[in-house]
């Protein structure tokens, strides 16, 4: 009999007569079929998951089903971690430990369905604007968390992070290749648009990276400035305009406001710290 070519690889040419093997070969053969297709999790839990097959009266559809939706579970969960990781996000947040009730006013159902990231596929954006403090951050983070699990791939950097990248790639006379790389990422996400004023080469190469991403990827940017002092941002009302439109085209804007959790906390500890010293 001849061999039995699996991606590219040669099995035994009795590779598909199990049955009536004994239970030691058959483990091994097993064990060697889940290397063969690189499938570390069916190795570890075929055994485990036969036995309860048996025991609860599985089919050998219900088996074969249980096994592999655990060895498909487990690659997913490694895509998602690695996605997390080439993200670079600054720390992680997620939308459940946000803490709605210091929002009031965000719409529950928006954050709900921006939650499901259905606008990723759309080229959708995202812009979250508000004083600092008040978990514009945090949101960003978490929906891009949930962008990594729903198998986007994500990048996360602070405005001035970006702009340093862009000017690097400006300098280098790759700005067009780095622009066509950053198109693999279904998100980007900036931070922090507003704490520091553009000059006039930074707001170009802002302008040009949101042109790039208009209808072809999604962005989710931050900010501490209303839309209409973003003039004082890119140093160039036309500028401003100019970007606004092809962001908001697109786009859901969430304004959250309140005072900055930082600054409640501080108040929060001084209260309790004189009430010690008063008791």
């Amino acid at each position: 009999m001849s061999p039995i070519r699996t991606h590219g690889a040669d099995l035994p040419a009795d590779a598909g007569h199990v049955p009536g093997r004994p239970d030691h070969e058959l483990a091994a053969h097993l064990t060697y079929l889940a290397r063969a297709f690189k499938a570390p999790t069916i190795g570890a839990v075929w055994a485990e998951l036969g036995d309860q097959a048996r025991a609860e009266g599985w089919s050998h559809e219900e088996y074969l089903a249980a096994v592999l939706a655990r060895q498909v579970a487990d690659r997913e969960a490694n895509g998602t971690q690695l996605r997390i990781a080439g993200a670079h996000f600054p720390q992680i947040k997620t939308l459940e430990d946000f803490n709605l009730d210091h929002q009031p006013g965000l719409r529950r159902d928006v954050l709900a369905h921006l939650a499901t990231t259905t606008f990723v596929p759309k080229a959708g954006n995202v812009i979250l604007l508000g004083p600092p403090g008040v978990g514009k951050t945090h949101l960003a983070i978490g929906l891009g968390l949930k962008a990594t699990a729903a198998g986007h791939p994500v990048l996360f950097d602070t405005a001035s992070g970006w702009i340093t990248r862009l000017t690097a790639a400006h300098t280098e006379a790759r700005l067009p290749a780095e622009l066509k790389r950053l198109r693999r990422y279904r998100l980007l996400i900036i931070d922090e648009v507003g704490y520091i004023p553009f000059d006039t080469d930074a707001a170009n190469l802002f302008f040009q990276l949101i042109a790039s991403r208009y209808e072809q990827g999604s962005v989710l940017i931050t900010s501490n400035m209303p839309f209409g002092r973003w003039g004082e941002v890119f140093g160039d009302d036309v500028v401003a305009a100019a970007m606004i439109d092809r962001l908001v085209h697109h786009a859901e804007v969430l304004t959250l406001t309140g005072d900055s959790y930082r600054t409640r906390q501080r108040r929060q500890l001084l209260a309790k710290d004189n009430r010690a010293d008063q008791g």
